[in-house]
């Protein structure tokens, strides 16, 4: 057997394994009187899990499980209505847009629409990085911020490359690389399956009030506002933190395009699953009220469901179980 490392500890780790329970305790044995003991395993089972995020003294995915001990062991709620919160909608909303994002980075997709959203806006330098911040934003609406970021890096590597050949600054490169950072984490504000944290709140929301936020509701807030941010985040960069000279230099991306081949069977075929999905999320107001029981949770189901269905030009389909294992589960 290989040898195992035994788990090294970091100071505010430790201090965290141990402040987390004594919390709980506390809570327990001091709340108001005013306060059910139902209520205070609650809250004091909060702040522990709180405690256990913050500090990681064991992997935020195990500290998420555990309500399913505390409560049940306290009488706070049965094992069944505990567990019954794991399977929320919004997790399956989330797994729906997890798998679109999946097809769309597995066959490529993403690198065509980000050239593409930047030859459109221009290839000088000003336009360059505002063409990589709202390409990024973008698809960070659709996709995760992490992951956009990631697939984007290697695009906007090889535009500096170009830019480097050409003798072009560094404060060129480097403002290019935060129009990626920036645009990611802007365009995760424009959607409710952006981020993580906007399906969150969505979800705490309808559980507070019992009230949904649609996926078109939070689009006509989040759209405006990350559009204000994308157009302050390019002027700050451009002008302020790395003023960019106009150019007449101009950048030529048909080199990318030819790397990339011909747009192929696959791409089409999730390009036209992402924008199905897409219109029926928008449009749902219009006809939801035809099929009252359909939320934009059905709709993500439907898009993953679709993709799993749908045979890929050269066999198979266009995502295979396999492709499962990529989706963070942690979440």
């Amino acid at each position: 057997m290989p040898e195992q490392t035994r788990p090294r500890y970091e100071p505010l780790q430790i201090a965290g394994l141990f402040a987390g329970p004594a919390l709980f305790i506390l809570v327990l044995l001091f709340s108001p009187e005013s306060l059910s003991f139902q209520a205070a395993v609650v809250a004091g089972g909060t702040l522990w899990v709180i405690v256990w995020w913050i500090t990681e003294p064991v992997p935020i995915a195990a500290t998420s499980l555990l309500p399913i001990i505390l409560f049940p062991l306290f009488g706070a709620m049965d094992t069944g209505n505990v567990t019954g919160e794991y399977g929320n909608p919004i997790i399956f909303l989330f797994i729906g847009g997890f798998f679109i994002a999946i097809a769309i980075e597995k066959w490529n997709l993403h690198s065509r629409i980000a050239l593409g959203i930047v030859q459109a806006i221009g290839t000088s330098p000003r336009r360059i990085i505002g063409g990589f911040l709202f390409s990024t934003a973008f698809l960070s609406a659709w996709i995760s911020n992490t992951a956009t970021a990631l697939m984007m890096l290697p695009v906007a590597a090889a535009v500096t490359a170009k830019f480097a050949s050409e003798g072009y600054e560094e404060d060129f490169r480097t403002a290019l690389v935060l129009a990626v950072a920036y645009g990611a984490s802007i365009g995760g504000v424009a959607t409710l399956i952006g981020s993580p944290p906007n399906l969150i709140l969505a979800g705490m929301y309808k559980t507070l009030t019992g009230l949904e936020i649609s996926f078109l509701q939070w689009a006509t807030f989040g759209i405006p506002i990350a559009g204000i941010m994308l157009a302050l985040c390019w002027i700050y960069l451009v002008l302020f933190a790395f003023p960019q000279k106009k150019s007449s230099l101009r950048i030529n991306l048909d080199e990318e395009f030819r790397n990339l081949g011909p747009v192929t069977v696959e791409e089409k075929r999730v390009l036209s699953v992402f924008l199905v999905v897409a219109a029926l999320w928008i449009t749902r107001t219009i006809w939801g009220g035809y099929v009252p029981m359909v939320s934009d949770t059905t709709i993500a189901v439907f898009g993953a469901v679709l993709l799993f269905l749908i045979p890929a030009g050269g066999g198979g389909r266009l995502l295979v179980w396999e492709d499962a294992v990529r989706l963070p589960w942690n979440i």
